[in-house]
């Protein structure tokens, strides 16, 4: 009922089928629905010219690569002086701007930092899932938790969550790759905890100040999230958190507002003790269609690669 048949319900993002009147009727609904600040009012060009010098330097990768949606909102966080210190650390780390040196110092490249909020606007988030360090092996991480680009092997943890989903979808067909992608491009945030990590070195990042700006994140999904999907409950996600630290992430989000989903990590260490079995997947559809109809629902099983991937 949640799976494939749902997305045929409503046109891909980004679809040129509409008709002019349909264009102009979605325009002014998704206008009148926007939060305050939104991309809408919010230039870049303005925000880096009130900028100090040290300043464009150091946020030279969130003006050029962090989705509008996100940085309209984030645009106050970048200049407290934790992200200030942790910009400054990133490159002692070697980040410097969006150009990688070789071999990559950091995980994932430059410009996949913030892939999460170029795949995800902030407008058409819908779902949350909340990771913990990108793959820190060579190639894996882009951005997106859990995810790898096409030719990657796929990581222990994604093969078990395409085992739930299969468990709660039977017609799903485990796809050969592990980039979820279109689940990105469908409304789900793929949002990890720290963003960045070193070659092979789990955690190495943890405790520099990524925990702090996307808890701020997390915040601006609990005050905006949803609002831009219409219904009559004034907003709401879901929020999936797979093991202890995700479900810290989301202690103060609200839970009458939103739907938070908890269990064990997909991890083969832990997905036995709860993970397995907990259909989330379905549930976030059954929440979301009884608050925004079936159009808000994810198509889970569509997996295919975009093409720019």
């Amino acid at each position: 009922m949640f799976g494939p048949a749902a997305k045929k319900s409503r046109p891909a993002a980004g679809s040129s089928k509409a008709s002019g009147k349909d264009k102009e009727e979605g325009d002014a609904e998704s206008s009148a629905l926007q939060p305050a600040g939104s991309a809408s009012t919010f230039s870049v060009e303005d925000f880096k010219a009130s900028l100090s010098e040290e300043e464009k330097e150091l946020l030279e990768l969130e003006c050029e690569t962090m989705g509008p949606t996100w940085y309209a909102h984030l645009k106050e966080e970048v200049r407290k002086s934790y992200f200030t210190n942790l910009k400054k650390f990133l490159r002692t780390e070697g980040v410097i701007g969006t150009v990688d040196k070789k071999p990559l110092p950091v995980f994932p490249p430059a410009k996949d930092i913030y892939s999460w909020s170029r795949g995800s606007e902030l407008g058409n988030v819908r779902v949350v899932i909340i990771g913990q360090d990108p793959y820190h092996d060579d190639g894996q991480a882009h951005g997106l938790c859990f995810s790898v680009r096409p030719g990657i092997k796929i990581p222990p943890s994604l093969v078990n969550i395409y085992k739930e989903l299969k468990t709660e979808y039977p017609g799903f067909v485990p796809p050969k790759h592990g980039c979820l992608q279109s689940w990105a491009n469908n409304g789900v945030l793929l949002l990890n905890t720290c963003l960045t990590v070193r070659p092979h070195k789990a955690n190495s990042h943890a405790n520099k100040g990524w925990e702090s700006f996307t808890s701020s994140v997390i915040s601006i999904i609990d005050k905006h999230g949803g609002t831009s999907l219409g219904g009559r409950f004034g907003g709401g996600v879901v929020f999936m958190a797979w093991g202890a630290p995700a479900l810290k992430r989301v202690e103060k989000v609200n839970k009458t507002k939103h739907l938070v989903l908890s269990c064990a990590h997909p991890s083969p260490l832990s997905a036995h003790r709860g993970f397995f079995g907990n259909n989330h997947f379905k549930k976030a559809n059954e929440w979301l269609e009884q608050r925004y109809g079936v159009e808000a629902t994810v198509d889970w099983c569509n997996l295919e690669i975009p093409k720019d991937e």
